[in-house]
């Protein structure tokens, strides 16, 4: 009887053994797929939200490009008066005649449109223009006869009128290069916003390019230029 009782305890000893040994292979088991799992998701690389260089660096481009395309530029822009409706901002709001007729640079260009029968609303009425405006000293360039004669001839001076008159809006990029004007001829646009722009071949400078009206990009030069027809 002890025998068999000696050799069921040693058999359930080892049972007990072997099984506690089981029990902590799989714990082992368990911790390294644990573990194993936990490096790889430590290791995995983390999704970033932040815009890449190139998109920032286009949207950047894209930002510079819009602001070229629609701010006035030129060293005579501070010379436009800083408020009212003869202001840069208050032009806007005005088709380019009216918005002309505010701004006290450009009394004797006024004048001159006012002189032509029907100009002013041709001018206010038309969709889209782009108007090389001369500024009154670039009016008293010319002698005093001379102007007075230029005045007086409506033939003369519609021609002269038209050719700072192109029929569509363009903007500091689109202006450069050369457009047929409502007097049926061309003018001529070099430079750039930034190093500056000469109109027919150097004839006038912009002095504040860009300026926004209703219905119009303003080119403000210092002298007025002369049809070729």
């Amino acid at each position: 009887m002890k025998r068999t009782t000696l050799r069921k305890t040693g058999a359930t000893g080892i049972a007990v053994l072997a099984l506690s040994m089981g029990l902590v292979a799989c714990g082992s088991d368990d911790s390294e797929d644990t573990s194993a799992s936990d490096t790889t998701s430590s290791s995995a690389p983390a999704t970033s939200d932040a815009p890449s260089e190139d998109t920032s660096a286009s949207a950047s481009a894209s930002e510079d490009a819009t602001s070229a395309s629609t701010e006035p530029f030129g060293p005579s822009c501070n010379a436009i008066p800083a408020n009212g409706k003869g202001s840069l901002e208050g032009m806007t709001s005005d088709p380019v005649a009216t918005a002309a007729s505010n701004n006290p640079l450009l009394k004797t260009l006024v004048s001159a449109v006012g002189a032509v029968p029907g100009l002013a609303d041709t001018l206010n009425s038309a969709p889209a223009l782009t108007v090389f405006a001369p500024t009154d000293d670039a009016f008293a360039k010319i002698p005093e006869a001379d102007l007075n004669a230029v005045l007086a001839d409506q033939t003369q001076l519609t021609a002269i009128l038209s050719h700072h008159v192109v029929g569509e809006r363009l903007d500091p990029t689109a202006v450069v290069g050369e457009h047929e004007t409502l007097n049926g001829d061309q003018v001529t646009v070099d430079g750039d916003a930034e190093a500056g722009m000469t109109v027919d071949n150097g004839t006038a400078n912009v002095i504040c390019g860009n300026v926004q009206t209703a219905n119009a990009n303003v080119y403000v030069i210092d002298s007025v230029l002369m049809p070729t027809n």
